[in-house]
């Protein structure tokens, strides 16, 4: 496996890692500048030359993992027989620096709900480094043509037509996914709140509308749904920052992908 396919299948599965590169190469040593090693909790794909230097690039690694690390650095090696290593002799000669990269897991967002406001909040989120997720039951609205100017993401975007039970699609989101529930239909997002409620591998789970909808919702969560003032106060109602009063599309949306970023620093993601 490439190290390309194993960061790719790393940030998949949602799983933290490390990216090993052999920065600065000084006479002989296994491996020239620019060779790579991807780490992970459980294994490692490609290689920077085996021996000592691999073997303790990948124990550092590990605790740079461990310890949830984000900030990259520099380990110093001398390929010689006077050094003491970890993990044997090599005497090569030269000496390499290698650079450990953290890789973090991504965050992930759903969108239930790609009308105006869903929109607009998808083309800003589509700038942050996330998984973004876009669900609705209007197939017109997810069309290639209305949904080109996310094309340029930097966020890796899925789309959802779901035209009988959007809810579904929450059992088979990420762990730690934040759920913004937003649809054109207030039944939808009664279902949608309820079946969130019920899903415990979510994060942060947000709802827009009104006081007076989210008076009805909570009093049919309880009554209906069964669910403990607790569990419903998961939810958070308005979303967007409340100093943030325009009611045009691309306002709400600043407000509501502000709020959200807000929520992945309190959070740590």
């Amino acid at each position: 496996m490439t190290w390309i396919a194993a960061v790719t299948r790393l940030r998949a599965r949602r799983e933290p890692g490390v990216l090993v590169t052999v920065a600065t190469v000084r006479g002989h040593a296994p491996r020239e500048a620019g060779a790579k090693l991807v780490v992970g909790e459980r294994g490692a794909w490609g290689s920077i030359g085996g021996g000592n230097v691999e073997a303790v690039s990948i124990d550092r690694a590990r605790e740079l993992i461990a310890a949830g690390a984000a900030e990259p650095e520099l380990m110093d090696f001398a390929l010689n027989d006077k050094v003491t290593n970890r993990h044997g002799v090599q005497c090569c000669g030269g000496t390499v620096q290698v650079l450990l990269e953290p890789l973090p897991v991504v965050r992930a967002v759903a969108v239930f709900g790609v009308g105006h406001v869903g929109l607009e909040l998808a083309r800003i989120l589509a700038r942050q480094d996330i998984d973004l997720h876009l669900i609705d039951s209007r197939a017109d609205l997810l069309g290639e043509e209305r949904l080109g100017v996310l094309a340029d993401s930097v966020a890796q975007v899925q789309v959802h037509h779901t035209p009988l039970l959007p809810e579904e699609v929450l059992a088979e989101l990420p762990h730690g996914t934040h759920v913004l529930i937003m649809t054109h239909d207030h039944a939808e997002d009664a279902a949608l709140c309820d079946a969130a409620l019920r899903t415990g591998h979510l994060g942060s789970v947000g709802l827009i509308g009104s006081a007076a909808k989210w008076a009805r919702f909570r009093k049919r969560l309880s009554t209906e749904g069964g669910h403990d003032d607790a569990a419903i106060d998961r939810i958070k109602t308005p979303i967007g920052l409340a100093d943030i009063g325009g009611k045009d599309p691309a306002t709400i949306a600043v407000s509501v992908a502000a709020d959200l970023l807000r929520t992945f620093e309190s959070t740590g993601g």
